[in-house]
């Protein structure tokens, strides 16, 4: 009876439970199902979608609120997600299980209760229980409780026939004639809106803007895995330097492909993740830690990150968010980092408010300056890190913020030390604030840093152009001992 009990309301509870997420830039609520597919509700006027998931249940995704200038870049934006879905599959795929772990939870909680009062009431107060069931009052007890799930489910009162059940799902195919589709579109069906001619028009230029998206990143990824590059010698780390993605997914795995290749184990993410650090980005935050899950991670928040929302995201995802405190570094030695303040109103060194750049920039190497000297400072621009260079406190100052690559630049601080300044460009491509296309719209940089011995001892730029082509700069090296 436990048993049953326990299995009955565990299903219950599954069915019943649903959770908020942002999903594919969307506020979205996912529901499990027992219809075994997965069902996109994407709203009054664009068409549902639905796809025969791999998994004993299915789950349901009710679109809510984003942001967008129109629903042409909304589609293209769906399209270049949809070139890169790992990161969200995952994420819905977590939240089904959180809420499979729940409902068993709570059904084996309810499933003990009768266990429990059994043991209450002991032998006696049993057996005159079970006497009662046989008289009158017993009976009417007993209809009484059996009444009780169906006055709550009421199967009687149903709802009114809606619009959405005059329309029948079918093939994508079928509903794109003419119209070749990748793949990957395989047994995706849809479900048609009143605007069926736009809906087809905007269809196209998403499959038209996945395909090319796919076909760029796939290629550069795979062409990124047999660069020659420096690969770290006994006794050396290397860090992957990645900034400016301003949303492009998918140079995300270009960029592990990358790292990988040279023999990286830890990533630097010098900010501007985001365009306008809003919650509706979040499918690019979790394309970056997906992309980099197994290194070491070490970021903070670009002017663009406005607000306090990537970094707490980032945080909670498991990346280490410099804060203006030093660190110990994977490669030995201390790193130090604080978010630009001119991002989330932080303007700021830590409690204080008020603070300019220049102010920060001056608390900032106070600390660098205040005990062990500091391997590695990490800021969005490396203006910020100008004062503990030209201190001589830090070896070497990593930014990003003018999507111009610029660097290594020596410079010898006023104690007599030699400190490095390197700026890298935009790891997205981003022309502006946004990177969200069929590839980079200009350059997308990164760089690779080598350390020996606790300190930074070489660099290596790498840049994939618009075209797909690949420029690996010289390896350079940094002569920390220098007079």
């Amino acid at each position: 009876m436990c048993l049953g009990v326990a299995v009955v309301a565990g299903l219950a509870f599954f069915l019943a439970d649903s959770r908020t997420i942002v999903f594919a830039s969307h506020d979205a609520v996912v529901a499990p199902t027992l219809d075994r597919h997965v069902v996109l509700r994407t709203g009054p006027l664009l068409p549902d979608l639905r796809l025969a998931s791999d998994g004993p249940v299915g789950v349901e995704i009710r679109l809510g609120k984003t942001e967008s200038a129109s629903v042409e870049e909304l589609f293209s934006r769906y399209a270049f997600i949809a070139s890169e879905p790992d990161a969200q599959v995952a994420k819905v795929g977590d939240v089904v299980q959180e809420m499979a772990l729940s409902a068993t939870l709570r059904g084996v909680g309810l499933g003990l209760v009768p266990l429990a009062v059994w043991w209450l009431l002991g032998p006696h107060r049993r057996g005159e229980l079970f006497r009662g069931v046989r008289t009158r009052k017993g009976a009417a007890a007993g209809v009484v409780l059996l009444s009780v799930p169906l006055l709550l489910w009421q199967p009687w009162d149903a709802d009114e026939e809606t619009q959405e059940a005059q329309h029948e799902w079918e093939p994508l195919e079928s509903f794109m004639v003419g119209v070749p589709l990748p793949a990957e579109a395989a047994g995706i069906e849809i479900r048609t809106s009143p605007t069926t001619v736009q809906t087809q028009r905007l269809i196209q230029s998403a499959v038209n803007t996945y395909e090319k998206s796919k076909d760029f990143y796939d290629q550069a990824a795979t062409d990124a895995a047999v660069l020659e590059l420096r690969e770290p010698e006994e006794g050396e780390t290397a860090a992957l330097v990645v900034s400016d993605r301003h949303d492009n997914i998918g140079m995300d795995r270009v960029a592990r492909a990358i790292g990988d290749r040279a023999g990286a184990s830890v990533v630097l993410d010098a900010g501007d993740d985001t365009s306008t650090g809003q919650p509706w980005e979040a499918f690019s935050l979790d394309s970056l830690d997906r992309a980099f899950d197994g290194y070491d991670r070490f970021g903070v928040a670009g002017n663009h990150d406005n607000g306090t929302f990537v970094r707490r995201y980032l945080d909670d995802l498991g990346w280490t968010m410099l804060d203006g405190e030093p660190v110990d570094a994977p490669w030995g030695g201390l790193v130090l980092g604080i978010d630009d303040p001119r991002s989330s109103g932080l303007g700021s060194w830590r409690d204080e408010t008020g603070l300019s750049f220049d102010e920060v920039g001056e608390r900032l190497a106070d600390e660098a300056c205040d005990g062990e000297r500091i391997s590695t400072l990490l800021v969005h621009d490396a203006n910020l890190g100008r004062d503990a260079l030209e201190r001589g406190c830090v070896d070497l100052v990593v930014g990003g913020h003018t999507h111009v690559p610029d660097g290594p630049t020596l410079v010898l601080g006023e104690n007599g030390e030699v400190g490095y300044t390197l700026t890298n460009g935009t790891t997205g491509g981003a022309a502006y604030a946004i990177a969200v296309g069929s590839k980079p719209r200009r350059d997308a940089d990164l760089v690779v840093i080598t350390y020996r011995d606790a300190r930074p001892v070489g660099t290596q730029a790498v840049r994939l152009r618009t075209d797909g082509r690949f420029v690996v700069e010289p390896f350079v090296e940094l002569l920390l001992d220098a007079e």
